[in-house]
């Protein structure tokens, strides 16, 4: 073993192994051509309504509390925006599904709910885990 990597601190090597796994994965040929579809949602994304920005006191409120701030469709948009570009725009969809699961009264929908919520947020290898 060469002494730079001797002088690292373990942590860093475990980190290294982790991200060389990582890559190794990506770097593999796919099995089927099917692979390498990149998939399309499947209804056609809607264009953004216009928003109301909020007056300097309704945006003062959202200091108070994140549901405020998810209440509002502006407040809403704009922390879905945030979670986009951190890359975990995902949290606040699993969120809102289950906050919608939680109005769901009729047991036939609640359980259909709870099916798709696991399959694309909580199954391994689902759209959005």
């Amino acid at each position: 073993m060469c002494k730079g990597l001797a002088a690292l601190p373990q942590t860093c090597l475990e980190r290294a192994k982790e991200i060389k796994t990582k890559l190794g994965t990506l770097l593999q040929k796919p099995e089927n051509a099917i692979d390498l579809v990149i998939p399309y949602p499947e209804k056609p994304e809607k264009k953004p309504e216009k928003l109301q920005k909020p007056t300097p006191e309704e945006a003062a409120q959202w200091r108070e509390s994140l549901d405020r701030v998810l209440n509002n469709n502006y407040g809403l948009a704009t922390f879905r925006s945030f979670l986009r570009s951190e890359f975990s725009e995902e949290n606040i969809d699993f969120w809102l599904a289950c906050e919608d699961l939680k109005k769901t009264k009729n047991p036939s929908k609640m359980a259909t709910k709870a099916k798709k919520i696991y399959e694309e947020f909580i199954q391994t290898g689902g759209h959005k885990e």
